[in-house]
């Protein structure tokens, strides 16, 4: 029975009733030790009946061995894992060591883990209960987040318990309930049930000592003697002052423990000290202190243990930290090498050799090459299974335990790079400050530059970045690794939107590059361009995104998807997770370039799911402003505004020019396509003022001119459109000559208008790179013009033409205006549109489900697809259906033959 906690346990049951009729939840309950959140979670499992119920606990001593609270939690479906697509079940066989594999998409991993909860929830519902998540390894836990944040319709629940004031278990991005203390009534109420011989004067005393913490209201009495709680309390009895309630429920397992024998204590010690729950461990371990089995029947009688089915476990995590904390370093080192022996006296597997490591390095109290060996052995393997926070603090460990300085600054950097992978920025930066980078090879030194200025762009500034990749290629010379670091400060620099520091990066380069964008950058006009783009054999990823980045801004958005789509496919193949993000949104934008709206919008959600999966929020900016312009060109103002405004707090914060520039430029297409000209020029000449090298800001140029021509500011489009012209010319791309024409026929004199357009849309129609959007552009403006000069007969060719590419795009403003010009010149606006307007009915996630559906894609391959679950993907096509007025998916294709 719960005291005090009727609305928590309200709460709680609502989560279950609603998984009951297939609605998912989760929810993170937090609070201080002792305050009831393992008691809450245990009711969510009572009242959950007959839902099935999986659970795992976060253990202190296993926090760095990777996915073992995973591998606890679903333990029980063990046999579900050959029934999950291949790629999900070899990422999950990897991450339990049952393969020798290590997982080549930790993306798989947790589409795996949701697949897996939705599989064993199929029919019924399912409660997840994850406790202790403060000390759960780092990869569970991103592996379990990531599931829970895409839970949907599966009838899942899952529910996290997570102890405040302690590092570790940070959840983002889930719904959390705060435990405070229970009133004095559910505390008085609670004495009453339980402790039967307490004076009114303890009563009181316990209650307010207690602070409605429940444990403490537990735990308090028993240290009492009979003679205290019968009254005879001092001052000192029960710690006054400031103290927390956790620290005087501490105090009374202190003295309880110190009552036992020592033999007792002895093996308790062993097994805080490990509390893998193995029963026979802790008794092989205890033997070399002459303990026994029976020597744990006092703890037991003292409810401090529970003994079943050949494991042991503490009643409360605090009683185990105490039992630690509270036994002489000595004695603790002498532990760890028992249970070391212990493991070693056994055949096992790599998990039990991690712990013998572990065990190992606990136990060392100075420099021992040996054991740092094998915490080396212990990293590898951690890396390979994706536990890379696991993998850093091996690497730390080993680092600690080698005598060797110049070995001592290797590993440290290795713990680095790998904190760097697993997002622990703050673990990163920390540990860079520790390494002596004189100790460094080339190799490694320029590993640690780059590190440092990934921690840098992420927490702090990409001019900063920028500044510590010069100062390392600085110290390279001509060294061959040179290049990436040169390419990463390349890209650092396009951040900072500074042409200076663009150039000082191009003033590196030894010979002028035929590879990069660096010579571009050479040049503040923005009116010269290497003719060679293609990076060279071996390239790094680096270099290949900023090839690929140069494709863009000279128009080349063909050679862009090609470049950004081999990355993205090789960053999957050899998961190369921290530039998966960047070229997912290379590629998304060479997708809206070239017309793909829904292909664009599908990769950079994946984009950003996967930047803040792995705290990357420089990179988050920049594809949040990417879907905000897909946003606006579909009208979705709530939409647009919300994912702008986000990205401009970040990139304000940090100095990213030019992902501010983006998030403006797609406030600038909002207003344009709302008809609301002067929002739009005030937006888009914002994102120019912070945009100060011409070949970065090329692409808000065709807007901005348009934007001045509708507010009547000719005036401020005649710049702005020479500005584009020499752009065009210098990159000699017919997709960026057409720009620059339809441009011109806006700003220059009127009977030269329509040599202009005719122009423009001769050069939209190059096959190979063709952009559909922009052509539509031309032809709306094309057609407004001779709407105007009276020519109506013209004008309906090409607004009917424009019409149909912006209804097929979904393109509901840009529709609509041309829908009015073309009613407007006589021409029949009835809608060859009806399905598109439809398809708007959805909401964005409908529409890409839907999308996928009529393709003929399955749920299954939708979902990996998604990073939904299959039962999600049939929750969604169950809404989408009444209000597309269909009744199944084989209606689709008829319905959407756009989408094939």
């Amino acid at each position: 029975m719960l005291y005090g906690r009727g609305a928590e346990q309200d709460r709680i049951r609502g989560l279950l009733l609603r998984a009951r009729e297939g609605v998912s939840g989760a929810l993170v309950v937090h609070g201080d030790a002792g305050i009831g959140k393992t008691a809450l979670l245990g009711y969510a499992a009572e009242v959950a009946a007959p839902a099935c119920v999986l659970r795992t606990v976060g253990i202190e001593t296993e926090m760095e061995l990777a996915f073992g609270g995973l591998h606890g939690l679903l333990r029980p479906l063990a046999d579900h894992v050959d029934r999950l697509p291949e790629p999900q079940a070899a990422a999950l066989k990897a991450a339990f060591g049952l393969s020798g594999a290590g997982v080549r998409d930790r993306l798989a991993l947790g589409v795996a883990v949701l697949t897996s909860l939705s599989q064993a929830a199929a029919g019924s519902s399912l409660l997840c209960l994850v406790d202790d998540c403060q000390w759960l390894d780092q990869a569970s836990l991103d592996a379990l987040t990531f599931a829970a944040r895409r839970l949907h319709g599966e009838g899942i629940v899952m529910l996290f318990g997570r102890r405040d004031g302690v590092p570790g278990g940070q959840i983002a991005g889930l719904p959390c309930l705060r435990l405070q203390g229970i009133d004095s009534a559910a505390a008085d109420a609670f004495l009453t049930d339980h402790v039967a011989d307490l004076s009114p004067h303890a009563r009181d005393q316990v209650v307010e000592q207690a602070q409605g913490n429940p444990l403490a209201l537990r735990e308090l009495p028993a240290a009492l003697s009979a003679g205290q709680r019968a009254g005879r309390l001092n001052p000192v009895t029960l710690p006054a002052g400031p103290a927390s309630p956790t620290s005087r429920i501490q105090e009374s397992f202190q003295e309880r423990l110190r009552r036992l024998p020592e033999a007792t204590r002895s093996m308790l010690l062993v097994a805080a000290a490990d509390d893998s729950g193995d029963l026979d461990l802790v008794l092989r371990a205890s033997a070399r202190f002459g303990a026994t089995l029976d020597d744990l029947e006092p703890a037991e009688r003292a409810t401090l243990i529970l003994l079943a089915d050949g494991t042991l476990s503490f009643r409360h995590p605090l009683i185990r930290s105490v039992t630690y904390q509270d036994t002489p370093h000595a004695r603790r080192l002498a532990a760890h090498r028992a249970l070391a022996d212990a493991l070693g006296d056994t055949m096992g597997g790599v998990r039990q050799a991690d712990r013998r490591a572990w065990h190992l390095a606990a136990a060392a109290t100075g420099t021992d090459e040996a054991v740092a060996d094998a915490m080396v052995g212990v990293a590898q393997r951690a890396g390979g299974r994706q536990g890379t926070a696991s993998a850093s603090a091996a690497y730390e460990r080993a680092a600690q335990l080698t005598a060797v300085p110049a070995r001592r600054a290797r590993l440290l950097a290795s713990a680095a790079f790998t904190s760097a992978e697993a997002g622990q920025f703050s673990r990163t930066a920390a540990l860079t400050d520790r390494i002596n980078a004189l100790a460094l090879d080339p190799a490694l030194l320029a590993d640690f530059a780059r590190v440092r200025a990934i921690v840098e762009l992420d927490r702090g500034t990409p001019r900063r970045a920028t500044r510590i990749l010069l100062e390392c290629a600085d110290r390279l010379g001509s060294s061959a690794d040179l290049a990436p670091v040169l390419a990463e400060a390349a890209l650092a620099a396009q951040s900072a939107c500074d042409p200076a520091l663009m150039s000082e990066v191009a003033a590196r380069i030894p010979v002028p590059s035929e590879h990069s964008i660096t010579g571009a950058m050479a040049d503040p006009a923005g009116t010269g361009y290497p003719a060679g783009r293609t990076p060279a054999e071996g390239a790094g990823f680096a270099e290949r995104i900023l090839a690929g980045t140069y494709d863009r801004l000279t128009a080349d958005h063909p050679a862009a998807l090609k470049a950004a789509a081999a990355c993205v496919r090789d960053c999957r193949d050899h998961d190369v997770v921290g530039w998966l993000h960047t070229a997912l949104h290379l590629l998304a934008e060479a997708q809206m370039s070239l017309g793909l709206h829904e292909e664009a919008r599908s990769t950079a959600m994946e984009g950003l799911a996967v930047a803040e999966q792995f705290g990357r929020d420089h990179r988050a900016a920049y594809l949040r402003g990417t879907l905000a312009a897909l946003a606006a060109l579909r009208g979705e103002q709530e939409r647009c505004t919300s994912l702008s405004e986000a990205a401009l707090r970040h990139a304000d914060a940090h100095g990213i020019e030019l992902a501010a520039a983006h998030a403006r430029r797609a406030l600038g297409l909002l207003g344009l396509g709302l008809g609301r000209p002067e929002d739009a020029l005030g937006h888009l000449e914002a994102a120019r003022a912070r945009v100060r090298h011409p070949a970065l800001s090329a692409f808000l140029l065709p807007d901005l001119v348009e934007a001045a021509i509708r507010a009547g500011r000719p005036d401020r489009a005649e710049e702005p459109a020479l500005s584009l012209a020499r752009w065009a010319q210098g990159a000699g791309r017919r997709a960026a000559v057409a720009l620059a024409r339809r441009c011109q026929a806006m700003t220059g004199p009127g009977d030269e208008a329509e040599q202009h357009f005719t122009a423009a849309l001769h050069l939209h129609d190059d096959e190979g790179s063709a952009q559909p959007f922009e052509r539509a552009r031309t032809e709306l403006l094309y057609g407004e013009w001779l709407r105007r000069e009276r020519r109506r007969t013209d004008a309906r060719h090409h607004l009917r033409a424009a019409l149909e590419t912006f209804e097929t795009a979904g393109a509901q403003p840009w529709a609509a205006r041309a829908r009015g010009e073309l009613q407007a010149s006589g021409g029949a606006a009835g809608s060859a549109s009806d399905p598109n307007d439809l398809f708007h009915r959805l909401s964005p996630q409908e529409r890409e489900v839907v999308r996928l559906a009529a393709t003929g894609a399955t749920n299954r391959e939708i979902a990996e697809q998604l990073f939904l679950s299959p039962r999600t993907v049939g929750h969604h096509l169950y809404r989408a259906f009444p209000k597309l007025n269909i009744n199944s998916r084989t209606e689709l294709p008829h319905l959407f033959p756009h989408t094939d």
